[in-house]
């Protein structure tokens, strides 16, 4: 399953609604990995500060406050609502695909995050909808007693549908509830700037060092350091205890997280997650290379972007803007509260040859 479009509306700085669409690639016969079934594998979303690419990656992952039993971000609902207006809710679509089905769900959301209303179809066919005079299921599907009708209908304790159904009724390994469950449990939204954070995917924060001693990674993370940005660091062979990274520097043990700089530190989480995302269905990277020299921002996206999983990050830098990692239908520009992929903000036909990054400077893409 992957994510096929998002949209929000009335969510911080997003007053009118916004949508992204991922099921639309161009015809280019470069790079032709990058897409999977007709869906957009991997991307860049560009735009000047303040255009909202922090917002919109964390509105894509308000699914997973409902739906996920995995780790949220504590201040999430804070100012969530776009401030010039207030009485309105926030509301959310989400169209996954697979080789089989089309599953949408939309949803609205009150300033405290509390769910009010719901609809869920699954290839055009209504499966349920909730609004805040109605109830209707598909009964066929999922009977139910009139009561129970009425109590989802209400709604007093603002649970969602889905997670009703899912706990309700026994359902087939293949069911459409069950995949879409699995895929929201799998997204991950992370960054490293001056502190970390993340949503979905695991359960807790963990400590770095002691998960590299436990799983037997220093000496896989200290060649992933070498790979990516030349760095070389021997690391003194831990003991079964040990919960923090000891290396050699002129002859003597140094402890390596106080020595470190702060792109280092973000290569470290990044190969924190790296090993996580091996499960992972959606991947949203805010800022990922913020400390990032621009040429190693090109060798973590080459290897971010081999992963099997869907996988986008927010980024500055367009060094990265360029034909030989992606394509100009994976280039995204968020501006204007709308967002857009290069290959729709100029009428040039963009080919393989072509400079994207110095179009890109030359004012040559308007949103």
């Amino acid at each position: 399953m992957m994510l096929a479009k998002f949209s929000v509306k009335n969510y911080r700085g997003f007053s009118k609604r916004i949508e992204w669409d991922l099921s639309t690639p161009n015809n280019y016969e470069f790079n032709t990995e990058i897409i999977r079934n007709g869906v957009i594998k991997n991307g860049i979303i560009y735009g000047p500060n303040g255009s909202g690419k922090t917002n919109f990656g964390l509105a894509l992952f308000d699914i997973v406050n409902h739906l996920a039993q995995r780790w949220k971000k504590p201040d999430y609902y804070a100012n969530f609502i776009y401030v010039g207006n207030m009485n309105a809710p926030v509301e959310f679509e989400y169209t996954f695909k697979d080789a089989d089905r089309t599953i949408n769900y939309c949803y609205s959301k009150n300033s405290i995050g509390q769910l009010l209303t719901e609809k869920l179809t699954v290839d055009d066919q209504k499966i349920f909808e909730r609004t805040n005079r109605k109830f209707d299921i598909d009964t066929d599907e999922f009977p139910m007693e009139n009561v129970t009708k009425r109590n989802l209908k209400d709604n007093a304790n603002f649970v969602s549908i889905i997670n009703f159904l899912l706990t309700s009724y026994p359902l087939a390994k293949n069911h459409y509830l069950i995949a879409l469950l699995q895929f929201v449990n799998s997204m991950l939204w992370f960054r490293c700037l001056d502190t970390r954070e993340f949503i979905g995917l695991d359960l807790a924060p963990t400590n770095l060092d002691e998960y590299f001693i436990q799983n037997n990674l220093v000496e896989d993370f200290s060649e992933f350091l070498k790979q990516v940005s030349g760095q070389e660091y021997q690391f003194v062979k831990p003991r079964p205890n040990d919960k923090l990274l000891v290396c050699k520097i002129g002859g003597k043990d140094v402890l390596f997280d106080p020595i470190i700089s702060t792109g280092t530190n973000a290569l470290m989480l990044l190969y924190f997650w790296i090993q996580k995302m091996k499960s992972a269905s959606f991947v949203f990277i805010d800022e990922f290379d913020a400390f990032y020299h621009f040429k190693l921002a090109f060798e973590v996206c080459k290897r971010l972007f081999a992963l099997d999983c869907q996988v986008f990050t927010s980024s500055h830098n367009t060094y990265l803007m360029t034909n030989d990692l992606l394509r100009p239908d994976c280039n995204f520009i968020v501006n204007n509260n709308m967002i857009k992929p290069l290959s729709a903000c100029t009428k040039k036909e963009l080919r393989f040859g072509h400079n994207i990054e110095k179009l890109f400077r030359g004012n040559a893409f308007c949103v």
